[in-house]
């Protein structure tokens, strides 16, 4: 019995007239429902937006309660002894940065400085910045018993406007006792050089070429005692604070850029609606309806 060839379907003609049907993406877009849905999404986007700069507000305004709290505990522990916090030579720790302590000794005013480009309160000016030779910090001498002397201790009086501010101060003799912030020595990465009694940066590394040694690795911004802002002449500097360290919380910058991403999944979905329009991908059309976008065309 013969057995007969499997028919081949004869392919469907695609007629071409229907296929220039096909619209373009403006005349989609264009259609009141896409217009609509624009307006829905663009709407969401824009709530997302206002929601991710609320988040961003808040991560700063976390950030700066959480330093003012730092602050006002700092006050309130009152100062202790530096040696009791730092020795000669010793690593310096971010912890330390904005400490309250109190140290005894004298101004050397011979290798007093000024540290140029410095801004306070929108204004540039310089920093008045002296070697105070330490005769106690608490411990008796023991934090230095086996250096070679008394250590260095540099001490930023405060802030003046021009040198000849600086120039009118008169550091008081014999020994006294300064209270102050402790911040960090600065990196030799720039200039470090001491040139006519200025210097680029308090980089300790450096300027113990110039005072001798021992040295402290932090210097004290002062806050009272005589040569002080408050025995006048120099403007007080605020607390200091490690850079960064009271910066924007991270976990409400995460939120931000959550809602802001989800801004941008609005605006995009809508176009990939758009151009589901045009492929034919309404719910409920036929594949040989001009109304879907690809006409004439056969189906899987």
């Amino acid at each position: 019995m013969p057995v007969s060839a499997p028919s081949t379907p004869e392919p469907r003609v695609i007629d071409a007239a229907v296929v220039a049907e096909r619209r373009t993406f403006l005349q989609v877009a264009r259609q009141p429902r896409m217009i609509g849905l624009l307006l829905v999404f663009v709407l969401a986007a824009l709530v997302c937006g206002r929601l991710g700069a609320w988040q961003l507000d808040r991560a700063y305004e976390r950030a700066e309660l959480a330093a003012q709290q730092e602050a006002a505990e700092a006050v309130a522990a009152g100062p202790a002894w530096l040696g009791d916090v730092l020795a000669p030579q010793e690593s310096f720790s971010g912890e330390l940065v904005g400490r309250e302590v109190r140290v005894a000794g004298e101004f050397e005013p011979d290798g007093s400085l000024l540290v140029p480009g410095r801004a306070l309160e929108g204004r540039t000016g310089y920093l008045v910045l002296t070697p105070f030779r330490v005769t106690d910090d608490g411990t008796g001498g023991a934090s230095w018993a086996d250096l070679s002397g008394a250590p260095v201790l540099a001490v930023v009086q405060g802030w003046v406007e021009t040198p000849a501010d600086a120039a009118a101060l008169v550091l008081p003799e014999g020994e006294i006792t300064l209270t102050g912030w402790l911040q960090m020595g600065e990196s030799t990465a720039g200039s470090a050089a001491v040139v006519d009694g200025r210097t680029e940066h308090i980089a300790l590394s450096a300027l113990v070429n110039e005072w001798g040694g021992p040295i402290y690795t932090g210097y004290l911004v002062a806050t009272e005692g005589p040569g002080s802002p408050q025995d006048g002449g120099v403007a007080a500097l605020p607390r200091p604070t490690i850079d960064g360290g009271s910066g924007a919380n991270l976990q409400n910058i995460f939120y931000a850029l959550q809602w802001w991403l989800f801004g941008g999944f609005a605006v995009l979905l809508w176009i990939r609606l758009v151009r589901d329009e045009m492929a034919g991908g309404r719910r409920g059309g036929e594949p040989t309806d001009a109304g879907t976008g690809i006409a004439g065309l056969p189906a899987a």
